[in-house]
């Protein structure tokens, strides 16, 4: 036999085998091998290990290699949040991000609670001054309103005392006495201590009828006379007696006295005032 057919039977013997038909589970295996996905590569290798173990059927392996991938990814993503420090890293910030904004709530909340408390405090203090203060006022008013009174009482007091005591003084004065019969009888009964004959009483009587018609309040209005013998001014009949103003003896008095210096007698007094309209 020739080297070429030696090979030929070796190829041939080779291409037998390839082509010897497949067994149930060597197909599985060949179709999920010619899948594209990591899923069904893991599941082929799991077959050639259930078929290197001498599983009993197909079906078991199938099972554990279709529960393979997610305990594969289970135990990918543990190792990822086990190892990766960035994971780590980020888990830290935000922990103390967390405890910052807390602190920092914490005290914002404290201050709010001193700045109420502050402000409760100073509204307290101002309303117990206001308070005071309106107090204060109210005795200041009150007191004063009492001074006040008191002043007011006094000089009613003292207004009513002067009246009591003008009226007492008015009561326990002489009154005026418009007499003038009397004031004539008194006047003809001293007319000899002035040296004068009862003749001298009709020009007397004459005169003073003139003046005052014999009346001891009578008053000029125009130039302030006074008295029976209308003594200008009034005040010089004083030094004939206190009680001028009211006594018609006083008056006459003084009067005769008058005439006596200036005139002489009743009779040239009654002369120059017919004369002259006044003596």
């Amino acid at each position: 036999m020739s080297e070429f057919k030696d090979q030929s039977r070796h190829e041939a013997r080779h291409r037998d085998e390839n082509n010897a038909p497949l067994t149930k589970s060597q197909n599985v295996l060949k179709n999920a091998a010619r899948q594209g996905r990591t899923g069904h590569r893991m599941s082929v290798a799991a077959g050639v290990v259930a078929a290197a173990l001498g599983v009993a059927s197909l079906g078991q392996a199938a099972n554990a290699t279709f529960n393979l991938p997610e305990m594969s990814q289970a135990a990918q993503t543990q190792a990822s949040v086990q190892v990766d420090p960035q994971t780590r890293e980020n888990a830290a910030a935000e922990a103390a991000a967390q405890a910052e904004a807390a602190k920092r709530a914490a005290a914002e909340k404290a201050a709010a609670a001193k700045a109420a408390a502050e402000k409760a405090a100073a509204e307290k203090a101002a309303a117990e001054k206001a308070a005071a203060d309106k107090a204060a006022a109210e005795q200041a008013a009150a007191a004063q309103a009492a001074a006040e009174k008191a002043a007011a009482d006094a000089a009613a007091k003292a207004a009513a005392d002067k009246a009591a005591a003008e009226a007492a003084a008015a009561a326990a004065a002489p009154k005026a006495i418009d007499d003038p019969a009397a004031a004539k009888a008194y006047a003809a009964s001293i007319l000899a201590n002035y040296g004068w004959g009862p003749g001298e009483m009709t020009a007397l009587n004459t005169l003073w009828e003139k003046e005052s018609n014999w009346r001891t309040t009578a008053t000029n209005a125009s130039s302030g006379a006074y008295g029976i013998v209308q003594s200008l001014p009034a005040g010089k009949m004083a030094s004939a007696g206190a009680d001028w103003q009211t006594n018609y003896q006083t008056q006459i008095k003084w009067g005769l006295n008058y005439i006596k210096e200036r005139y002489g007698s009743p009779s040239a007094a009654l002369a120059f005032h017919l004369a002259n309209n006044w003596y």
